[in-house]
């Protein structure tokens, strides 16, 4: 009887190695789970400072905000939108697409004041959607402006 319990405490585990491999297989998930949240939920200015997610923060960020123009045309193409609105829900999100892109606080900023800084060649189509939003005499077509904000997003540098 002795001898039995010795040789069962000194053989080889009852356990597969496959086991160890699962174990570490998801402790590695867990650790990419929470650094994918962390990176997710820093701040922007923080995530253009970062090398290695620089360029995938900036091309994530274009297509987010390109798919909401893309939206806000589709919106106002089925009647949920007036022009008005559709001009100014675009230039709502071509302000907070700089703000995110550039860290400059667009949505406060004047057209001319866009015009005179680092936003420069965001400031001739903001003028365009200040000016449908409330020239109504004017009749400026809401699917160009749409297209012109989305290239402008995706070209966005």
């Amino acid at each position: 009887m002795p001898g039995d319990v010795l040789r069962f405490v000194s053989g080889p585990t009852p356990y597969s190695s496959w086991w160890l491999w699962l174990a570490v297989i998801l402790l590695l998930i867990v650790i990419l789970w929470y650094a994918a949240v962390f990176v997710a939920t820093m701040p922007a200015d923080r995530l253009r400072d970062i090398p290695a997610l620089r360029d995938v923060h900036a091309r994530l960020t274009r297509r987010r905000f390109a798919g909401g123009i893309r939206h806000i045309g589709e919106r106002r193409r089925r009647g949920e939108l007036s022009d008005e609105q559709a001009y100014d829900q675009m230039s709502h999100t071509l302000r907070s697409f700089l703000h995110q892109a550039t860290g400059l606080r667009a949505q406060y900023l004047h057209v001319d004041e866009i015009a005179a800084g680092d936003l420069a060649p965001a400031a001739p189509l903001m003028a365009a959607l200040r000016d449908a939003r409330f020239d109504t005499a004017g009749s400026p077509d809401p699917d160009q402006l749409g297209a012109q904000a989305e290239e402008l997003i995706r070209s966005w540098t």
